[in-house]
């Protein structure tokens, strides 16, 4: 008997952390003993390793046991070491060749049985694994679909610790991944949305908010009473956004994997994500947490997506204003006593508000029952700095019958505005080739005014309003951003005047 050594990974946040583990089978009293800052449930692992390798008909060593997990300092969670604990143990004992071990790294859960359950956070686990270079990873036949989607990396999908240990025994080649028939393998770009932009009508310049902020990744407000549309055009927007890139694919997919929100035989997610979180929800639920193990919230799960609050001010105060930070940043730390963990956080924002609690349209003649002081308190929680970060407002009303059946005539599918929001996105690209940016909601206000500061004629109408105390620093830098965008969209090099005024009429409130 000897020491046994091989490889797994710990997950902080999305981010990937080697975990050497070694396992040493030698003279003493009787037990296996677990160091290295393991959990709850990966302290619970002795006795799911142990009766794993008992039923799978593989002797048990009746010696002392000692497993170590290094780095010792890192606080290990979960029980994806399962896999990884037993084969050491088996190589330490000798049912296995130690020499078959050292090099791959072993991902998954045992069951009593010794069957090989699937885990959460297959995919950054790889992702991490493979800046190692060539490297095979032993994975449940659960998370073969997942762990496939990276690529020049060795997969070897085990359903049974059996199977694995007889593989090892022999030194064969590994099997090859197998996805079950029932998946489909239809790319989600091709998919026919279940819903259309050109659904509503009656609001044109919504519609057309709509695609600027698609075009420019932009955030948006839409006040306005029941039934003028807020919810169904936010609903669209994602059918406007082109694909995911490759990159942003792999970000999105391996966060809805820690989040065990990705289906265990689910495809590479290629299109942005929709989250719609209740008004109910909490801050942690919101932004992250977890006491134990942190868990990513819903302003991470519509990464490079769009997070839709409806009847934004029912949310409590405390929610909204936790979503300043990272609309500045991109990210979001949440910080516990056993650590700090930061998520990825790059999303669009929509609001959708009535304007008072009982929703009354003034517009139409119908008796509003809140007073002044209610409907200032009741908008009052969506506070200034919250909407000094948001570059476009639209106030919608109810169009009438006959605006309604004038602006059919108007009315554009999806697919067509989505064609020319690639259009103006593949502009965007061009210009900010070379740099970490790819729309220009996230060119740094550094650069806004510098590189791409727009003419002194075109900033008049700008400037004006900055002068008068209307427009802030950072309404500033929004309005400059959306001019960009309907530069794009129109086909110039520049903003020009026409384009700053528009930006500034979105950021001060355009009425639909």
């Amino acid at each position: 008997m000897a020491v046994a050594r091989t490889r797994s990974v710990a997950l902080v946040g999305v981010t990937g952390r080697t975990v050497e583990v070694e396992a040493d089978v030698g003279n003493g009293l009787s037990g296996i003993h677990l160091i290295g800052l393991p959990d709850t449930a990966l302290s619970e692992a002795r006795d799911r390793v142990r009766s794993a390798v008992v039923n799978s008909t593989y002797p048990w060593p009746d010696a002392r046991i000692i497993v170590s997990l290094f780095p010792a300092s890192l606080p290990k969670r979960g029980s994806q070491f399962d896999l990884a604990i037993a084969v050491a143990i088996l190589g330490a004992a000798g049912v296995v060749p130690v020499e078959r071990i050292a090099e791959p790294f072993f991902l998954g859960e045992l069951g009593l049985d010794g069957r090989i359950r699937p885990v959460r956070g297959v995919l950054p686990s790889i992702l991490s694994a493979a800046k190692a270079g060539d490297v095979t990873i032993v994975v449940p036949a659960g998370n073969a679909a997942e762990a496939t989607l990276v690529p020049d990396v060795k997969v070897v999908p085990i359903a049974h610790l059996r199977e694995l240990v007889e593989w090892l025994r022999r030194g064969d080649d590994p099997p090859e991944p197998q996805v079950e028939e029932s998946v489909d393998h239809t790319p989600t770009s091709i998919i026919a949305p279940a819903v259309d932009l050109a659904d509503v009508v009656g609001q044109p310049v919504a519609r057309r908010a709509l695609e600027v902020c698609a075009a420019g990744g932009h955030n948006l407000w839409m006040l306005g009473p029941p039934g003028t549309g807020k919810t169904l055009l936010a609903e669209r927007l994602p059918t406007l956004l082109p694909d995911l890139d490759l990159d942003h694919a792999l970000e999105v997919t391996a966060i809805h994997s820690v989040a065990g929100v990705l289906s265990p035989n689910a495809a590479m997610m290629s299109r942005p994500p929709f989250v719609s979180p209740h008004h109910t929800a909490t801050s942690a639920a919101i932004i992250g947490g977890g006491s134990t193990i942190v868990r990513p919230g819903a302003v991470s799960l519509a990464h490079r997506g769009l997070l839709f609050m409806d009847e934004a001010p029912e949310f409590p105060r405390h929610v909204l204003d936790a979503l300043r930070q990272p609309l500045e940043s991109g990210r979001v730390t949440v910080s516990r006593s056993a650590g700090s963990v930061t998520f990825p956080a790059r999303f669009m924002l929509v609001l959708a508000a009535n304007p008072c609690p009982c929703a009354q349209a003034q517009d139409q003649g119908e008796s509003c029952q809140c007073s002044p002081t209610v409907r200032r308190r009741y908008l009052g929680r969506l506070s200034g700095p919250l909407l000094d970060r948001v570059d476009m407002k639209v106030t919608v009303v109810r169009a009438s019958r006959r605006e309604l059946m004038a602006d059919r005539q108007f009315v554009e599918t999806s697919k067509t505005v989505a064609e020319r929001v690639l259009v103006a996105r593949e502009r965007a690209a061009k210009r900010l080739a070379g740099t970490p940016w790819r729309t220009n909601a996230e060119i740094p206000s550094s650069l806004l005014h510098a590189d791409y500061r727009p003419s002194t004629v075109a900033m008049k109408p700008v400037t004006a309003c900055l002068d008068s105390g209307a427009l802030s620093a950072r309404g500033l830098d929004r309005v400059v951003r959306v001019a960009w965008t309907l530069a794009d969209l129109a086909g110039k090099d520049r903003p020009e005047a026409e384009e700053t005024t528009a930006a500034l009429h979105f950021w001060l409130g355009a009425k639909s």
